[in-house]
């Protein structure tokens, strides 16, 4: 938590008291992913003019040292009370700031960024997004003009406005989301989030739902910081949890504490909790797909069968007229009256066919999804298993061997296709639908040559996979279920009706310099669908 809201919204009242009335003295780095920030009072150290030589402490009147640690893994802001920077190998960086005066320092508006704003009318930004954190200078026109880590070019379009979030956190709005707190405050994150779920199990009553939101706000902005360690790792936290070491009440003070807990971890700590915190992931995802797939299989155990459906149409065939869209007829199964659906262009007896090729499919789709019950859990035992023998382990060398044995992955290599794109399981086949332009571009790479692509015609959308099964045909159903995902997935989602683009993946192609999302198509067919989500 030392990135949320909540507290840097503590952070940056306590940096203004630092950093106002001072000048930027210089900023450099000297290690990848690593930025020194100086500030100190007006009239000391190095000027404008001479920036590029290091500033030497002595020189400097009450000095502030910023430390900016940024890098994919673990992105952090910690307070040295020196810092001797090396002769090599370190650049200058943003030395248009030298010599310029700190106006005041604030939070941006439920945001996790900090805007440190100068007497010339610029700001320079700690944008603190996890593995996304960045350090952003904007001119006085709010145009972003440098960025520290450049990969992160989407930056460049921040503003301050775009910064500052204005959220209704009304008892009004509270009931508007009849008690539901997350859209009040998505600050909150997941820890908070969690702990007050917690807080709120079994209470009905929106005033009551009300006070205990509030309880938990005032908890989180009581000055009171947690140095814990959860999974092994050590966290900053606003509230008790996991096995605390440190209790402070200073954010700098904290923060310092934080930062020096996280670099101290061994090898074996480190990369157990990375271990142990992904199998916790992937243990929970099983929960989630397990607790889904019972739901599928309760609806379709519950819901009225093709088969019987079927039986009552050739049990009344002489009652249905012809090119009728539906008929109410005896159910002898439930002993009442039933309507069925019917495909007007066809007959009663094409009808009930069609009902029992149905049936055929649902007995697929519910054996289908009771073998996957059963692998699931298999999954989920052993997963539980593999944990408990992690947390025994007490040598480094013998949990990487361990690792490797069992093919267990720290995050380092490729996620499973569950993680990277959305997957929807139908009539035995899995259809997968890329999350975003980039994403879909990686689906329709990794397909092979005989699956079935689909994509809604002449507009943005996710491009949609379906894995081939050797020696099967594609099933109508199955085509049609994919082709409404495609459409449901794009900009003709509210369309009464959608084309969607169907081919084999091998004709699809993508040529060098084409933009994320775009292919070319050498053979297609169309089908009319209506989107329809998961």
């Amino acid at each position: 938590m030392h990135q949320n809201y909540h507290f840097i919204k503590q952070l940056a009242p306590r940096l203004d008291t630092e950093l106002a009335g001072k000048v930027f003295v210089e900023a450099f780095s000297q290690q990848k992913d690593e930025l020194i920030i100086i500030f100190a009072e007006q009239g000391q150290g190095p000027g404008q003019e001479q920036a590029s030589e290091p500033a030497q402490e002595a020189e400097l009147q009450k000095p502030f040292f910023i430390k900016a640690t940024l890098t994919n893994s673990f992105s952090c802001l910690s307070f040295p009370e020196r810092f001797d920077r090396a002769r090599r190998n370190s650049v200058n960086l943003f030395t248009d700031f030298a010599g310029d005066r700190v106006d005041f320092v604030k939070v941006c508006r439920n945001e996790r960024a900090i805007q440190v704003h100068f007497a010339s009318g610029r700001d320079l930004i700690f944008k603190l997004f996890g593995n996304r954190s960045n350090f952003i200078a904007l001119n006085e026109d709010g145009v972003a003009t440098q960025l520290f880590n450049h990969k992160l070019a989407t930056d460049r379009g921040l503003t301050v406005a775009s910064l500052n979030r204005d959220i209704d956190q009304s008892w009004e709005a509270f009931v508007a989301h009849e008690g539901r707190f997350e859209p009040l405050f998505p600050t909150f994150g997941k820890v908070i989030n969690k702990y007050l779920t917690g807080k709120l199990a079994g209470k009905d009553d929106l005033a009551e739902r009300w006070t205990i939101v509030q309880e938990v706000l005032q908890e989180l902005e009581s000055s009171v910081f947690y140095i814990t360690r959860i999974e092994n790792i050590p966290a900053l936290t606003l509230f008790e949890t996991g096995e605390v070491v440190q209790v402070l009440h200073d954010p700098l003070e904290a923060l310092n504490a934080f930062y020096l807990a996280y670099i101290r971890l061994s090898g074996l700590d480190k990369e157990k909790a990375d271990i142990v915190r992904l199998l916790k992931k992937r243990i929970q995802q099983t929960d989630n797909y397990l607790e889904n797939t019972f739901q599928k299989l309760v609806d379709l155990e519950n819901a009225t069968k093709n088969d019987e459906l079927a039986n009552i149409i050739m049990a009344n065939l002489h009652l249905i007229a012809e090119r009728t869209e539906k008929a109410e007829l005896y159910d002898f199964y439930r002993d009442q009256p039933i309507t069925i659906k019917l495909k007007k262009d066809l007959s009663a007896q094409r009808n009930a066919e069609g009902y029992y090729r149905k049936a055929k499919n649902e007995k697929i789709e519910l054996d289908r999804l009771h073998d996957s019950l059963a692998a699931r859990e298999t999954d989920k035992k052993l997963l539980h298993e593999h944990l408990e023998h992690i947390e025994t382990i007490e040598y480094l060398r013998d949990l990487r061997t361990y690792i490797k044995t069992h093919k267990l992955d720290q995050g380092t290599a490729a996620p499973t296709v569950d993680e990277l794109f959305k997957r929807v399981d139908f009539m035995g086949y899995t259809i997968l639908i890329g999350r975003n332009a980039k994403n879909s571009d990686l689906l329709t790479k990794q397909a092979h040559k005989e699956d079935l692509w689909l994509h809604a015609k002449d507009v943005t959308g996710s491009h949609v996979v379906v894995k081939n099964q050797p020696g099967r045909k594609f099933p109508a159903p199955v085509i049609e279920r994919a082709a409404e995902l495609a459409a449901f997935f794009s900009k003709r989602k509210n369309d009464s009706l959608c084309p969607v683009i169907v081919t084999p993946k091998k004709f699809v192609r993508k040529p060098k310099g084409l933009p994320d999302g775009l292919v070319l198509i050498d053979k297609e067919d169309i089908v009319m669908v209506v989107a329809k989500g998961e």
